[in-house]
Protein backbone atom coordinates (compact mmCIF):
# COMPACT_ATOMS: atom_id res chain seq x y z
CA UNK A 1 0.00 0.00 0.00
CA UNK A 2 1.13 3.52 -0.65
CA UNK A 3 1.43 6.23 2.25
CA UNK A 4 0.80 9.35 1.52
CA UNK A 5 2.23 12.04 4.27
CA UNK A 6 2.88 16.04 4.52
CA UNK A 7 6.29 17.31 5.08
CA UNK A 8 6.85 20.82 6.78
CA UNK A 9 10.01 22.91 6.45
CA UNK A 10 9.86 24.84 10.09
CA UNK A 11 13.04 26.92 8.34
CA UNK A 12 10.46 27.94 6.02
CA UNK A 13 7.14 28.87 7.39
CA UNK A 14 6.07 32.69 8.39
CA UNK A 15 2.72 31.60 10.06
CA UNK A 16 0.76 33.19 7.74
CA UNK A 17 -1.70 30.55 7.89
CA UNK A 18 -2.87 31.23 4.18
CA UNK A 19 -2.66 27.30 4.48
CA UNK A 20 -5.58 27.25 6.83
CA UNK A 21 -7.62 29.70 5.56
CA UNK A 22 -7.44 28.25 1.91
CA UNK A 23 -8.49 24.63 3.69
CA UNK A 24 -11.41 26.40 5.15
CA UNK A 25 -11.97 28.24 1.79
CA UNK A 26 -11.78 25.18 -0.37
CA UNK A 27 -13.85 22.82 1.87
CA UNK A 28 -17.01 26.10 2.86
CA UNK A 29 -15.71 25.41 6.14
CA UNK A 30 -17.40 27.69 9.11
CA UNK A 31 -15.31 30.56 11.30
CA UNK A 32 -15.06 28.07 14.00
CA UNK A 33 -13.81 25.08 12.48
CA UNK A 34 -10.97 24.16 10.78
CA UNK A 35 -9.08 21.13 9.58
CA UNK A 36 -5.77 22.47 9.13
CA UNK A 37 -4.01 24.69 12.20
CA UNK A 38 -1.48 26.94 12.60
CA UNK A 39 0.34 26.58 15.83
CA UNK A 40 2.20 29.40 17.67
CA UNK A 41 4.99 27.87 20.50
CA UNK A 42 6.61 30.13 22.39
CA UNK A 43 8.58 29.76 25.46
CA UNK A 44 11.70 31.50 27.47
CA UNK A 45 12.14 34.26 28.88
CA UNK A 46 14.56 36.88 30.75
CA UNK A 47 17.30 37.08 33.35
CA UNK A 48 19.35 39.14 34.85
CA UNK A 49 22.91 39.31 35.94
CA UNK A 50 24.55 40.61 38.50
CA UNK A 51 25.88 43.51 36.92
CA UNK A 52 22.16 44.49 36.17
CA UNK A 53 21.91 43.57 32.55
CA UNK A 54 19.09 41.57 30.93
CA UNK A 55 19.28 38.89 28.51
CA UNK A 56 16.42 36.27 27.15
CA UNK A 57 16.51 33.32 25.81
CA UNK A 58 12.97 33.47 24.43
CA UNK A 59 11.79 31.82 21.35
CA UNK A 60 9.01 31.11 18.87
CA UNK A 61 8.08 28.78 16.13
CA UNK A 62 5.42 27.41 14.28
CA UNK A 63 4.00 24.35 13.32
CA UNK A 64 1.07 23.72 10.66
CA UNK A 65 -1.03 20.79 11.06
CA UNK A 66 -4.01 18.73 10.22
CA UNK A 67 -4.38 15.06 9.88
CA UNK A 68 -1.16 12.93 9.84
CA UNK A 69 -2.40 9.89 8.40
CA UNK A 70 -0.98 7.65 11.08
CA UNK A 71 0.20 4.20 10.02
CA UNK A 72 -1.70 3.29 13.43
CA UNK A 73 -4.57 5.60 13.45
CA UNK A 74 -6.42 6.01 16.93
CA UNK A 75 -9.32 7.34 15.27
CA UNK A 76 -9.61 3.81 13.35
CA UNK A 77 -9.19 1.73 16.39
CA UNK A 78 -12.52 3.91 18.24
CA UNK A 79 -14.20 3.90 15.44
CA UNK A 80 -17.26 1.39 16.48
CA UNK A 81 -19.41 1.76 13.06
CA UNK A 82 -15.83 1.64 10.64
CA UNK A 83 -16.59 5.00 9.37
CA UNK A 84 -13.32 6.19 10.05
CA UNK A 85 -10.57 3.87 7.96
CA UNK A 86 -7.42 4.00 5.62
CA UNK A 87 -8.10 4.48 2.21
CA UNK A 88 -5.52 2.18 -0.19
CA UNK A 89 -2.90 5.33 -0.37
CA UNK A 90 -3.07 5.49 3.28
CA UNK A 91 -5.01 8.37 3.75
CA UNK A 92 -7.70 8.41 6.77
CA UNK A 93 -11.21 9.25 5.59
CA UNK A 94 -14.57 9.75 7.33
CA UNK A 95 -17.02 7.62 5.70
CA UNK A 96 -20.67 9.35 6.04
CA UNK A 97 -22.50 7.28 5.66
CA UNK A 98 -21.37 5.03 8.30
CA UNK A 99 -20.15 7.57 10.88
CA UNK A 100 -23.25 8.37 13.78
CA UNK A 101 -21.59 11.12 14.85
CA UNK A 102 -20.32 9.44 18.67
CA UNK A 103 -17.40 11.34 18.70
CA UNK A 104 -15.12 8.46 19.90
CA UNK A 105 -12.50 9.28 17.08
CA UNK A 106 -11.72 12.72 18.43
CA UNK A 107 -11.31 11.85 21.79
CA UNK A 108 -8.92 9.12 20.72
CA UNK A 109 -7.01 11.40 18.73
CA UNK A 110 -4.11 12.76 20.00
CA UNK A 111 -3.73 15.34 17.34
CA UNK A 112 -7.18 16.62 17.96
CA UNK A 113 -7.56 16.04 13.99
CA UNK A 114 -11.06 14.94 13.76
CA UNK A 115 -14.32 17.23 14.97
CA UNK A 116 -18.04 16.33 15.15
CA UNK A 117 -19.62 18.75 13.58
CA UNK A 118 -22.95 19.16 15.26
CA UNK A 119 -24.39 21.45 11.68
CA UNK A 120 -23.46 18.26 9.68
CA UNK A 121 -24.01 15.61 12.59
CA UNK A 122 -21.03 13.44 11.68
CA UNK A 123 -17.10 13.33 11.87
CA UNK A 124 -14.77 15.71 9.71
CA UNK A 125 -11.44 16.15 9.07
CA UNK A 126 -8.57 16.51 6.63
CA UNK A 127 -8.76 13.70 3.79
CA UNK A 128 -5.34 15.07 2.23
CA UNK A 129 -7.90 16.29 -0.76
CA UNK A 130 -8.53 13.51 -2.15
CA UNK A 131 -10.16 14.54 -4.86
CA UNK A 132 -7.84 16.91 -6.37
CA UNK A 133 -4.85 14.24 -5.64
CA UNK A 134 -7.18 12.06 -7.68
CA UNK A 135 -6.78 14.52 -10.27
CA UNK A 136 -2.76 14.72 -9.90
CA UNK A 137 -3.43 18.25 -7.68
CA UNK A 138 -1.84 18.94 -4.72
CA UNK A 139 -4.02 19.19 -1.69
CA UNK A 140 -4.84 23.22 -1.27
CA UNK A 141 -2.88 23.68 2.18
CA UNK A 142 0.21 23.10 -0.14
CA UNK A 143 -0.69 24.54 -3.38
CA UNK A 144 -1.63 27.55 -1.15
CA UNK A 145 1.96 28.35 1.01
CA UNK A 146 3.53 30.79 -0.22
CA UNK A 147 6.72 30.53 1.73
CA UNK A 148 6.91 26.31 0.30
CA UNK A 149 7.01 25.02 3.71
CA UNK A 150 4.18 21.86 3.21
CA UNK A 151 4.83 19.57 0.52
CA UNK A 152 2.46 16.60 0.45
CA UNK A 153 2.61 12.86 -1.55
CA UNK A 154 3.77 9.63 -1.22
CA UNK A 155 6.48 9.11 1.29
CA UNK A 156 9.29 8.31 -1.41
CA UNK A 157 8.61 11.12 -3.11
CA UNK A 158 9.22 13.75 0.35
CA UNK A 159 11.83 16.05 0.67
CA UNK A 160 12.77 13.82 4.22
CA UNK A 161 11.00 11.50 5.34
CA UNK A 162 14.05 10.42 8.76
CA UNK A 163 12.58 12.32 11.18
CA UNK A 164 8.56 12.33 12.15
CA UNK A 165 7.06 15.61 13.68
CA UNK A 166 7.76 14.85 17.57
CA UNK A 167 8.15 17.91 19.10
CA UNK A 168 6.52 20.63 21.45
CA UNK A 169 3.51 20.44 21.29
CA UNK A 170 3.20 17.59 20.05
CA UNK A 171 3.07 13.98 21.22
CA UNK A 172 5.14 11.08 21.36
CA UNK A 173 5.00 9.70 17.84
CA UNK A 174 5.56 6.35 18.85
CA UNK A 175 1.26 6.32 19.85
CA UNK A 176 -0.04 6.06 16.51
CA UNK A 177 3.22 6.63 13.89
CA UNK A 178 1.98 9.94 12.03
CA UNK A 179 2.73 10.70 8.36
CA UNK A 180 3.86 14.04 9.23
CA UNK A 181 7.70 14.80 8.87
CA UNK A 182 9.58 17.58 9.58
CA UNK A 183 12.71 19.73 8.67
CA UNK A 184 13.26 21.66 12.52
CA UNK A 185 14.02 25.18 13.25
CA UNK A 186 16.56 26.20 15.22
CA UNK A 187 13.49 27.78 17.77
CA UNK A 188 12.14 24.02 17.78
CA UNK A 189 11.97 22.38 21.64
CA UNK A 190 11.86 19.16 22.61
CA UNK A 191 8.55 17.51 22.71
CA UNK A 192 9.33 16.71 26.66
CA UNK A 193 9.52 20.83 26.98
CA UNK A 194 6.93 21.82 29.47
CA UNK A 195 7.46 24.78 29.06
CA UNK A 196 6.91 25.70 25.50
CA UNK A 197 3.43 27.21 25.34
CA UNK A 198 1.10 27.21 22.75
CA UNK A 199 0.22 31.15 22.34
CA UNK A 200 -2.76 30.87 20.13
CA UNK A 201 -4.67 28.36 21.93
CA UNK A 202 -8.50 29.43 21.62
CA UNK A 203 -7.47 29.98 18.00
CA UNK A 204 -6.44 26.45 17.46
CA UNK A 205 -8.79 24.34 19.62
Amino acid sequence: MTQYGFFFDATRCTGCKTCELSCKDYKNLPVDFSFRHVYEVEGGGWQKDDAGFWTTDSYTYYLSMSCNHCDDPACTKACPTGAMHKDDNGIVSVDETKCIGCGYCAMACPYDAPTVSKEIGHSAKCNGCAERIAEGMLPICVEACSGRALFFGPLEELPNTDERAEVAPLPPASLTGPNLYLKECAAMQEKADAAAKISNILEVM
